[in-house]
């Protein structure tokens, strides 16, 4: 099916003048895109606001991973591990434009560690059952080699092969936006909640929100509050209540994107045990290497994150100790940092990776609904949990979930992964048919089409926008994204009709943050 015009601005009317709404949502990420989806396909009438754009935070900042959760499975979290293994399995089904079945190899230099990781993965496959995206199995020391020939090879006695998912977080994102519109509901970016309305009973009536591009204010009525704002979900919270205790710790991740010559497999490389003890990933990924990641406990949240040298370095020399060709800092392309919300430990510290990644949700006792924790993974159970729980406390009557098996927009089969346009699905042939070879960039594959496309098709309304998020130029090559930001913003301006002070802001707005993703 081809794409309609998404036309802000009837979105933006509708919003505000449809009376009141069944459920209101307020976070475009993971997990208030899989609530608001679940809302609408229940047939609530769901309206889901974002303050800046869909998935500008965590959501678009991950390894690019739908796993299982290979971690949790060491840590003895088997209820985990199953969870997100099926939602693996129904996410591949559903966006099989976006989801690939990735095979990843375990370098193995010891013959203990080639009993634990072989039975190890095995139990993964296990879990997983039905679900499984293929039998893991251990390799010999030559098909190793040949499989990854970046990896050292001195003590090397073999690998583990297994298979797991990969995605692209904010196009999925995006997709899912788009999916909430066709199915009847309204998703807006740049609309900032700054309060919460209260009814006699003190209970959330609706929101008052701010349209940031023009200044406006608007109260929109809602039987239903949902609170999905990830890190800064005690922001809403302390809305309902001043004095609300500090709900979530935020830990920062933050991946570096090499050239595919540190390492040119068409394998993920998984190192199974680091100085901190966690796991780290070299990820082949839009024709660079993700390399990835950390677990570091940040005191406020913020929404641009800095990675700390102290994770800098510790990628760097980790990846150096496996890799034939070390990285330094000069080779990085471009660094990115992510924060997770964790819910925060009731007593005593603990480390980042004994936190549970498990969803939690919460009611407050005014009636404000909110959801902490979970991954993108499980994006859709943490939808469908959360409408149970709305359901079952305003005395609704129970509704069917429809997303485990609903198709998300562009939906494709057939991909061909070598194609620069493949993760638009369905899309892809009327992005192609006006391409007429403009390319921005030849060597990101970005064409003029994209741009007018994520304006008209995707509610691109920023240079960084397009770059970050629509395609993701700032995060595979922070210079070369620089480089073509005026293009860009100029073909912006055109289809916008904003004038040459907007694109010259907004080129110069973007290279001002392109420059935090560049290691000096």
């Amino acid at each position: 099916m081809k794409s309609g015009i998404i036309d802000r601005e009837q979105l933006l009317k509708k919003a505000t003048t449809a009376g009141e709404w069944d459920v209101v949502v307020i976070g475009g990420g993971a997990s208030g895109l899989g609530i608001a989806l679940e809302s609408v396909t229940r047939g609530y009438k769901t309206l889901l606001l974002e303050q800046f754009d869909f998935a500008k935070g965590t959501s678009s900042r991950s390894t690019k991973l739908v796993h299982g959760g290979v971690r949790y499975l060491a840590q003895g979290d088997i209820a985990l591990v199953r969870e997100a293994s099926i939602e693996r399995g129904l996410l591949q089904k559903n966006a099989p434009h976006l989801v690939k079945n990735q095979t990843f190899v375990v370098p193995v230099y010891s013959f203990w560690d080639r009993i634990k990781y072989t039975i190890g993965l095995k139990a993964y496959d296990w879990i997983a059952g039905r679900l499984s995206l293929g039998s893991s199995i251990f390799i010999s020391r030559k098909k190793t080699l040949e499989a990854i020939p970046d990896v050292k090879a001195k003590g090397l006695v073999g690998g583990v092969l297994y298979h797991d998912g990969q995605f692209d977080d904010s196009r999925l994102a995006l997709n899912l936006a788009q999916t909430i519109i066709e199915q009847g509901g309204v998703a807006l970016n740049y609309m900032k909640v700054t309060g919460l309305q209260k009814d006699g009973n003190h209970q959330p009536s609706g929101v008052v929100v701010e349209d940031t591009e023009r200044s406006a204010t608007y109260s929109i009525k809602a039987k239903a509050v949902i609170n999905a704002t990830g890190v800064f979900v005690d922001d809403i919270l302390r809305m309902d209540n001043p004095v609300a205790s500090k709900s979530v710790v935020a830990s920062q991740g933050i991946h570096l994107v090499l050239s595919r010559e540190f390492f040119s497999s068409s394998h993920a490389l998984m190192i199974p045990k680091t100085a901190d003890g966690r796991v780290l990933f070299a990820v082949p990924w839009h024709n660079e290497v993700v390399v990835g990641t950390t677990d570091t406990l940040v005191g406020a949240p913020s929404v641009e994150p800095r990675p700390l040298e102290k994770e800098i370095e510790f990628i760097l020399e980790t990846a150096g100790a496996y890799l034939v060709k070390k990285p330094t800092r000069k080779d990085v392309l471009s660094v990115f940092a992510g924060l997770r919300p964790l819910a925060a430990p009731k007593e005593g510290a603990q480390k980042t990776k004994e936190i549970s990644r498990s969803h939690k949700i919460m009611i407050s006792p005014n009636g404000l609904f909110t959801i902490i924790g979970g991954k993108w993974t499980t994006y859709r159970k943490m939808g469908e949990d959360m409408l149970d729980n709305v359901e079952k406390k305003l005395g609704w009557s129970k509704r069917t979930s429809q997303t485990p098996h609903l198709r998300i927009h562009g939906f494709f089969t057939g991909v061909d992964w070598n194609d620069p346009f493949y993760f638009y699905g369905s899309d892809a042939a009327y992005i192609k048919e006006k391409s007429n070879g403009h390319w921005i960039s030849e060597r990101l594959r970005i064409n003029k089409a994209q741009v007018e496309w994520a304006v008209s098709n995707e509610m691109a309304r920023t240079v960084e926008d397009v770059l970050a998020r629509r395609t993701r130029a700032l995060l595979l090559d922070a210079r070369e994204s620089i480089r073509i930001s005026g293009a860009v913003a100029n073909i912006m301006a055109r289809a916008l009709d904003k004038d040459e002070r907007w694109e010259k802001e907004e080129t110069e707005r973007f290279n001002g943050l392109a420059q935090q993703y560049i290691l000096q």
